[in-house]
């Protein structure tokens, strides 16, 4: 007899979740996570990148559809979910995880807030379909890697979809048959290629992700059909995405929610305004800044050595935009030697045309570390070395920093201060202790509703 589709097989294990089912440490991890992407989408809402997506998008500014962030303006879920999703993503502030080889909350919370906000969901409700969205996208993801990440695949799109939709089947109550067909429906819009890092493409690629995880549960609900095994077909999203041999259904299966994937290895929080790939040279480079008080007049050479898979979409030695000093791994280390920080100033007002910044880029060279270039996991390492004038060698070296996660987590303190910083530019002042700290009890909102108001522009 032939298994059951895998769409089905996904359907049925996350709709088996539920609210009794969140333990404490869950719902902590939950809200953190949502607390620091809700931050840096007010941030990105004040992007050019952010701007320019919300201006294709129909608003209205009365009391129908779903809250655009840090706006006046509600839209459809659908529209709301896509401009959400582009400034979620915009500036590359979001959290991330080795395992998904992304961002795993930015293509979820704006797809499943919008959903809420129309269905009047409870904060109970939404923490539930965050919690299983990260499981079926991280789930998927421990089936296709790292073969979809090295192909070329933006996974925080083409797997993120994924936990879009079926949060939003949780939220609108589908039954098992109707999420697995919303679960098929988005194998045919999941989207988004690596070389497009460092432009406006990159966060296009969530807001695509986030409409489009709205739009398949909406669809499903309505009666719209798909192949049930879209995903395992001959054709499929893993014969086509990764191709036969390079992918694994069991892998996707074993050990289903035990632990909880945002709990254990759980979710990263970005310390550093840039991408991910780029932190573990950075924390090097600050340790070598503190030890010895660098000048940039003292620096002849620099050499930044990390895992193969850091540098594809890292090593851009000439960055000449916001975005592509983000993904520049050369001015990142550059600016942590003689800053001792980076900072969202770092990628404002074409810092990166600095004289001494321009050096330092053409005394950089960059290459695989020949110690991490073995590992399949724990990937997240760097060594920095830097020789003086005088003939000093200095050198520093992070193993795994995969940013600020369970075994390093921020502190509230060190949240609230990012979250400020972030919240700030977007939003008056009055309202920003007030939504971060009904964030932080988002299990008692009733409805969800309350919580995303103090996110508006009032």
């Amino acid at each position: 007899m032939q298994p059951i589709p895998l769409s089905e097989n996904l359907a049925e294990r996350a709709l088996s979740i539920g609210s009794c089912d969140l333990t404490v440490p869950m719902i902590e991890a939950a809200k953190v996570a949502i607390s620091d992407t809700i931050g840096v989408t007010l941030l990105g809402s004040t992007s050019d990148t952010a701007l320019i997506a919300r201006g294709t998008v129909s608003t209205t500014s009365d009391d129908t559809g779903a809250s655009i962030l840090a706006t006046h303006y509600r839209a459809n879920p659908i529209d709301t979910a896509f401009a959400n999703g582009v400034a979620g993503h915009a500036l590359d502030y979001d959290d991330f995880t080795e395992i998904l080889g992304g961002h795993p909350s930015v293509p979820l919370l704006p797809a499943i807030m919008a959903t809420a906000e129309v269905e009047q969901s409870s904060g109970l409700d939404l923490i539930l379909a965050y919690v299983v969205g990260v499981e079926i996208e991280t789930r998927i993801a421990r089936g296709v890697h790292f073969h979809h990440y090295e192909k070329g695949w933006h996974p925080t799109s083409t797997l993120g979809i994924f936990g879009a939709t079926v949060g939003c089947a949780r939220l609108m109550h589908l039954d098992t048959p109707t999420t697995a067909q919303a679960i098929a429906i988005a194998a045919s819009n999941a989207s988004g290629i690596k070389a497009n890092f460092g432009t406006m493409t990159k966060p296009l690629h969530i807001g695509q992700c986030a409409r489009n995880g709205v739009l398949a549960a909406t669809l499903a609900a309505r009666g719209f059909t798909a192949n049930p095994r879209a995903f395992e077909a001959p054709q499929g999203f893993l014969n086509v995405y990764n191709g036969p041999g390079n992918y694994s259904i069991a892998a996707m299966l074993d050990r289903w929610f035990a632990p909880a994937l945002v709990e254990e290895p759980g979710i990263s929080l970005k310390q550093f305004p840039c991408c991910g790939s780029i932190h573990p040279a950075i924390s090097a480079a600050l340790q070598l800044h503190h030890r010895h008080d660098l000048h940039a007049t003292q620096i002849q050479d620099i050499e930044i050595l990390t895992h193969p898979r850091r540098l594809p979409h890292t090593n851009n030695p000439d960055p000449h935009t916001a975005l592509e000093s983000k993904f520049s791994i050369q001015y990142c280390v550059a600016r942590a030697l003689i800053d001792g920080a980076v900072t969202l100033a770092h990628f404002e007002n074409s810092a990166w045309r600095a004289k001494t910044i321009i050096r330092l880029l053409d005394l950089t060279r960059v290459g695989v570390h020949p110690a991490m270039a073995p590992r399949e996991s724990a990937t997240f390492g760097a060594e920095v070395v830097v020789r003086l004038d005088s003939g000093e060698r200095l050198q520093a070296r992070v193993d795994n920093e995969p940013g600020r996660g369970p075994a390093n987590p921020m502190s509230k303190s060190e949240r609230y201060a990012k979250f400020q910083d972030c919240a700030s530019r977007a939003l008056p002042t009055k309202q920003i202790s007030p939504l971060f700290n009904a964030i932080e009890t988002l299990e008692r909102a009733q409805p969800i509703n309350k919580v995303i108001q103090l996110a508006r522009h009032l």
